[in-house]
Parts: structure tokens; C-alpha cells; sequence
């Protein structure tokens, strides 16, 4: 019988399930290998007896928690879907901040209609199995991960940085183009996309294992920053870093 699988989603964008739909031929190979159970973005079928749950988002709200734990309870294995589910996301912006203000930002005079909590990854409520990093997520990657998980395969993602994957593209390093980058501690798997179309990397992936800080405060030395200056530019994706490790 073929693995009954379903797909979430909690506080996101749902571009990481976008990419599903985005493999286009692939998907039509991906889905004659499993039994989707639900999918609320492209089936109006609903089905609880799934196996394997791809989770989509962050946890922004008391009453996300709940589902989510019911989820892990249906499901022998849970695999976080991109950014947000990973480590937080974009979504843990907020979390620099009082939630009353976030709510007056997003709400205004509307804000008492709404609740809100710190965004938190899936990891801070139930255990995950595997992840699939990235904002969005590669449609690559993510292909591998679910055969991995189709086969009782654990799942592989490097434990090196994106700076590994620059140096192979033969880039320059962004650093020499006037830009700050986190591809020093980043975990690599994108292919260093964005320094290789000309863009610093943001950390979507999340941190490298036992990233290299000392190195990293070097490189940033060197070009006359610290990191205390680029805090505040690489709040959109590792400001829950921390619960990521």
C-alpha cells in the first residue's frame, strides 16, 4: 500500500507548498508514489489517516498549538516545511517586540479581534523528524527528502556552509562586492542562490551546525563591521535561530 501522507499549514505563506505544485512533471511521478490524505491548498477531499504530515509554518497563536499536537499524534513521521516551521521564519520578526504592538501594527483599531504569541518553530511544541530548510523551500531538496522518507531513510542535509557552495559556483564573495552576508554560518542545500544571482544570503536555511562565529566575526572584522551592526539585518530569519539548534 502506498504511504498515506497529508499536508499542513499554521502561520505561513504557503510558498513552500507552492513548490510542491511547482515540480510540475515530478509532482505527477511524487504523487503516483503516495496517498495524499489532505491537502486544504489543491484537494477538497479530507481524510485523518495519514502517516506522514508536511507541516507548513510557524506557531503564532495559542490555539495553533492543540492542532498541532494532534497532528504529531496521528503521525509516525512530521517533517517541517520550510522556514517558518524550521526555525520561525519571517514570522519571528515579531518577536523583537511587545505582541500588543505587533497586533497594532498588523491590526490597528481591529487588534482586540485578534491573538497572538512569539512565533516559534514546530520544535518548540513537538518533536519533527525531518526538515526541509529554506525560504522557500528547494523543490530539489524536497524531492530527496521525501523519497528518503518513502525508502525509511533518514533524511541527509549538509552540514556545511553556503560559503562551501559559493566557492564551488566560483562567485565572488559578497563580502568584496561592499555586501554582508551569513553564508558564513548558513546551512548550505540552496546552491548559494542568492550570492549567485548577485544577492547576500539571509540565513533562510537556518544555522549550520556548530557554526563558525569566531570565523564569521572575522570576515565582518575585516570589512569594518561587527555584529552588533547587522543584527537588525538578519532579524527576518534568525531571530529564532536559537530554538533552531
Amino acid at each position: 500500500m502506498k504511504p498515506k501522507v497529508a499536508i499542513f499549514d499554521f502561520g505561513c505563506c504557503e510558498g513552500c507548498q507552492l513548490q510542491l505544485v511547482n515540480l510540475e512533471e515530478a509532482l505527477l511521478d511524487l504523487v503516483g508514489l503516495v496517498d495524499v490524505r489532505q491537502w486544504r491548498e489543491a484537494m477538497s477531499e479530507h481524510a485523518d489517516d495519514y502517516e506522514i504530515a508536511l507541516v507548513e509554518g510557524s506557531i503564532t497563536r495559542e490555539s495553533e498549538i492543540p492542532r498541532l499536537e494532534a497532528i504529531r499524534r496521528q503521525a509516525k513521521v512530521l517533517v517541517a516545511l520550510g522556514a517558518c516551521a524550521h526555525t520561525g521564519g519571517i514570522n519571528a520578526m515579531k518577536n523583537h517586540m511587545p505582541m500588543e504592538r505587533a497586533l497594532d501594527i498588523v491590526y490597528g483599531d481591529k487588534a482586540g479581534w485578534f491573538d497572538t504569541i512569539p512565533a516559534r518553530p514546530l520544535s518548540a511544541y513537538v518533536p519533527v523528524d525531518a526538515a526541509v530548510p529554506g525560504c522557500p523551500v528547494d523543490r530539489q531538496e524536497l524531492v530527496e527528502v521525501v523519497k528518503a522518507l518513502l525508502m525509511g531513510v533518514a533524511p541527509v542535509l549538509p552540514t556545511y556552509p553556503v560559503c562551501v557552495e559559493c566557492k564551488m559556483a566560483e562567485n565572488i564573495c559578497v563580502f568584496d562586492l561592499g555586501l554582508t552576508c551569513m553564508g558564513p554560518v548558513t546551512r548550505a542545500g540552496c546552491r548559494a542562490r542568492c550570492p549567485s544571482n548577485g544577492n547576500r544570503c539571509l540565513g533562510c536555511r537556518g544555522l549550520v551546525p556548530e557554526p563558525n562565529a569566531n570565523a564569521h566575526k572575522e570576515v565582518l572584522a575585516e570589512h569594518g563591521r561587527t555584529v552588533e551592526d547587522i543584527l537588525a539585518e538578519y532579524r527576518m530569519f534568525v531571530s529564532s535561530a536559537e530554538v533552531a539548534q
